[in-house]
């Protein structure tokens, strides 16, 4: 069991907790992050982008001359890949470009981000993350309190409204909750920033 020290929301240490090495304590498994990474940001991609074909494109029913004699190429639409206006070959249609990975892979990527991101020390454990009202500047000051001043993902236990309102017009930062807690947003941060009940619940779902 690891111990960090407790921060609150001004910066400082209020008391120490300790989590367990078996998910903020292991040996990171890069191939299983980078497996995670390409897995998600293929998740993320649409896939709508499309091109007409020369079946598609309107016009182009008549053939434009005749087959012989007079000195052009042979021509039977004016709709073919060659022609201005005319369909495209072998262009993209839409496709998803999903697909599901092991859960013992996608499991392991997500310790060894956690597991990373502490080993750096690049966690911050803090006591309680709310705000009282809507205020950004509230966030703000907080992150410059505890030196997360770049990009910042920021986990809670449960949805606060009022936080998560208030973190969203800050540049970087990004708020989740333990249980939407995913490999990329992990490693695309440069401060991982949990509150105590959020690591004992990913303790508890993970470990």
């Amino acid at each position: 069991m690891a111990q960090f020290d407790v921060l609150d929301m001004n910066g400082k240490k209020v008391s120490t907790v300790e989590l367990s090495d078996a998910v903020f304590g292991i040996t990171p498994n890069e191939k299983a992050v980078h497996i995670a990474v390409v897995n998600f940001l293929a998740n993320q991609r649409q896939g709508t982008q499309s091109t007409k074909t020369r079946s598609e494109v309107s016009g182009g029913g008549r053939k434009p001359w005749r087959q012989k004699g007079t000195g052009h190429a042979r021509q039977g639409s004016t709709r073919s890949p060659q022609w201005t206006h005319g369909g495209v070959a072998l262009g993209p249609k839409p496709r998803d470009y999903s697909y599901r990975i092991n859960k013992k892979v996608r499991r392991l990527a997500v310790l060894s981000a956690l597991s990373a991101k502490a080993q750096a020390g690049d966690m911050i454990v803090i006591d309680k993350l709310a705000c009282e009202e809507y205020k950004t500047k509230t966030v703000v000051n907080m992150l410059a309190a505890v030196g997360a001043s770049k990009k910042a993902l920021i986990v809670n236990d449960a949805v606060d409204a009022k936080f998560v309102k208030s973190a969203a017009n800050v540049p970087g930062v990004k708020t989740t909750t333990a249980l939407s807690v995913n490999t990329y947003d992990v490693v695309n941060a440069d401060k991982f920033i949990i509150s105590v009940d959020a690591a004992k619940k990913l303790e508890e779902v993970l470990g």
